[in-house]
């Protein structure tokens, strides 16, 4: 598979969305047929793995560790600190100051079963603790030799700068897909400017642009859509346009929407690099294809005919969530 570099780090086209595989889509997949996907991912060139210690919690990290600990060495792993985790605290409870950075690197080494984080995120801006400390931490974790890279998830074009003034930051981990664009106007411009590269989550609009979720579909208990003002049966339907407009796109292309959306992205910057998750083997099989695909300018402009005139209806998030993003 084609490599592209999120500033000094070199990763695959493709990357995968691990989350899902353990959180936040209804019950955990069974371990034996998630640890044959991650592997399959690996046979398909795909070698850029992301986690994150709040995503179980820690169960996730312990899965992608041992599915991957056969190709240590050959395969990126990011994962992310940042959540509060202990007992008896509110769920979005932020906690980076600097010494549990550094206690949360230790673990996420142990459940990783790496000698060093290849690229260790702040999973969402900590209003407490400056940014500056943030990057400080970070930056005596590298020295150490535990991390190698420093990211920042769902941060504002002002902190990121502030940020790699510290500790060069190599990524920036946002949602941006043609559902969510919003990154555009401010945080775009600036990563170009200071040559950091975007990891792209929930390219694929959390499965709506595939053209697989309407109106009539139902999530499964543990399903974190079902708390997305996005996803609600009216939301779905007021949206119906855009998967429509994809589906047709993608047949006159013969390519599938998922591709047609992930396509889409990588045409947008050379330093973008959609992780999609899945579950399925067919599903990741589809998405790796997507690097192979070149849409020409005259493809290009016809998403953006079609998809830039439809508005999308509902907030990507519970207001409780979208207060942590864009800080």
């Amino acid at each position: 598979m084609q490599q592209r570099k999120l500033g000094n780090l070199e990763v695959s086209a493709i990357g995968l969305g691990c989350m899902g595989l353990s959180f936040g889509y209804g019950p955990p997949t069974d371990r034996r047929d998630a640890i044959k996907l991650l592997r399959a991912a690996v046979e398909q060139g795909i070698t850029f793995f992301d986690t994150a210690e709040v995503y179980g919690p820690y169960t996730n990290e312990e899965l992608v560790g041992e599915a991957l600990e056969p190709f240590k060495g050959q395969v990126v792993i990011a994962t992310k600190f940042g959540a509060d985790l202990r007992p008896g605290k509110p769920p979005l409870t932020m906690r980076s100051d600097p010494e549990h950075i550094k206690e949360v690197a230790d673990a996420s080494l142990k459940r990783l079963r790496v000698d060093v984080i290849d690229l260790f995120y702040q999973h969402r801006v900590d209003p407490n603790v400056p940014i500056e400390d943030v990057a400080g931490a970070v930056k005596d974790l590298i020295r150490a030799g535990k991390v190698k890279h420093f990211g920042l998830s769902e941060a504002g074009a002002a902190t990121i700068r502030r940020a790699h003034a510290v500790q060069p930051v190599a990524a920036v981990q946002s949602e941006y897909s043609l559902w969510h664009r919003a990154l555009e106007s401010e945080v775009l411009p600036t990563l170009e400017d200071l040559g950091i590269g975007l990891v792209s989550f929930g390219p694929l609009g959390k499965g709506y642009l595939t053209g697989a979720i309407d109106e009539r579909t139902e999530f499964p208990p543990g399903d974190f859509r079902n708390m997305i003002p996005r996803f609600s049966a009216d939301a779905r339907k007021a949206n119906k346009a855009l998967p429509e407009v994809l589906a047709a796109l993608a047949a006159r292309l013969a390519i599938t929407p998922a591709q047609l959306a992930l396509g889409w992205l990588l045409a947008r910057k050379p330093w973008i690099v959609p992780i999609p998750g899945t579950r399925k083997l067919s599903q990741l099989a589809d998405n790796a294809a997507a690097a192979r695909v070149e849409l020409s300018a005259t493809d290009l402009a016809g998403i953006e005919e079609a998809a830039g005139n439809i508005t999308v209806s509902g907030a990507r998030y519970p207001e409780a969530f979208e207060k942590l993003t864009g800080q």
